[in-house]
């Protein structure tokens, strides 16, 4: 299973409503996972529709 976020763990608790539920179920997936830290620039501005004078999508050849 792979679970992404822009959040730190730290953070996930308060977005359960019951605590006692948030502890059990983010106990066992924080302490038995491996965390992967990626930091650099977002590519989401290269995506952007309208750079560099394009439209994003791919052009119909009909």
């Amino acid at each position: 299973m792979i679970i992404t976020s822009n959040r730190a763990p730290e953070e996930w608790y308060k977005l359960f409503p019951n605590p006692v539920v948030a502890e059990a179920l983010l106990d066992r997936l924080i302490n038995s996972s491996y965390r992967v830290f990626m930091d650099g620039p977002s590519y989401r501005p290269n995506k952007r529709p309208g750079k560099n004078g394009t439209s994003g999508r791919a052009k119909d050849n009909k």
